[in-house]
């Protein structure tokens, strides 16, 4: 078997590879797939998250789109910032830098969680640049949010027990039997304490200042709002608040909680497929 066999995209008709990236305030990771002329699609992650929590619907997507995937600064594979600056706006403007590096100069933006947020911020910043946005399972305001029991050590017990861990990954699916990737599990025992919890208080002040569905209207870029059903870190009720945005589509998954993108990748990948065919650019 030939490398163009196992690879249809090693013969340079593709971007499949990582990188690290150099910003002013610390260096990214990036990882790339799908063949570089398809339109672009940028896969943002949550807090305590990492481009690895994509990776089961990276392989159904990438036959059509060029996948994006960031570290944000503090997280997976990333640098912290230089400044120790975790806010939602600065992080978004890190990945407009990074987008810029690549050379897109368009894309569908896919945020989970809080990176819904992040990505709502780079439309803000660079509304040019994002031609539609999909936000999965992303709390339109603080309202929404379901409070947690404590589970995360203080900085001096830092990082949390693998008990800590599996008790705060419990909330993050709803599947009975379904078990976190090891690998998901590393990349908050590998945050900082500071980023760990400076990136949560960042995407808190971001929605304090403005819900969601408030910034989506005055953008007018198309979205996407997907939400698992049985979410029990945002409740699921709350994605009715994004019908409020004219031309929104809105859509709960039954069966599903908070990361569809794990539980249920097939269902997760042809809904943003459907929807990037609507919404995407094709390089020319």
């Amino acid at each position: 078997m030939t490398a163009s066999d196992e690879n249809p995209y090693a013969n340079g008709a593709g971007t499949t590879g990582s990188s690290i990236l150099p910003l002013d305030d610390g260096e990214m990771y990036v990882c790339q797939d799908g063949p570089r002329d398809a339109p672009a699609l940028l896969l943002i992650h949550g807090s305590a998250s990492s481009t690895r929590s994509w990776n089961p619907v990276v392989p159904l997507l990438a036959a059509a789109h060029r996948v994006i995937r960031i570290d944000l600064l503090g997280h997976g594979r990333s640098a912290e910032p230089a400044d120790r600056d975790h806010a939602v706006p600065d992080q978004a403007r890190r990945v407009g830098e990074a987008l810029d590096r690549l050379g897109v100069e368009h894309a569908v933006v896919v945020g989970h969680s809080s990176g819904g947020a992040v990505a709502t911020a780079l439309a803000e910043h660079r509304p040019r640049l994002v031609t539609a946005l999909v936000l999965v399972n992303t709390g339109p305001g603080l309202d929404a949010l379901i409070a947690p029991r404590p589970t995360v050590t203080g900085p001096s017990q830092w990082p949390p027990s693998d008990e800590q861990l599996r008790h705060f990954a419990s909330t993050a699916v709803s599947r009975a039997g379904y078990r976190v990737p090891e690998e998901l599990l590393d990349d908050v025992r590998d945050m900082t304490h500071h980023a760990f919890t400076a990136a949560m208080s960042a995407t808190r002040s971001y929605l304090e200042r403005r819900a969601l569905p408030d910034r989506l209207t005055a953008l007018g870029k198309p979205l996407l709002v997907l939400f698992g059903e049985d979410d029990r870190r945002w409740r699921s009720s709350s994605a009715s608040d994004y019908r409020a945005v004219p031309g929104a589509e809105v859509e709960l998954l039954p069966g599903l909680g908070h990361s569809p993108m794990l539980e249920d990748p097939q269902r997760t990948a042809a809904r943003l497929s459907a929807f990037t065919a609507t919404h995407a650019v094709r390089v020319d």
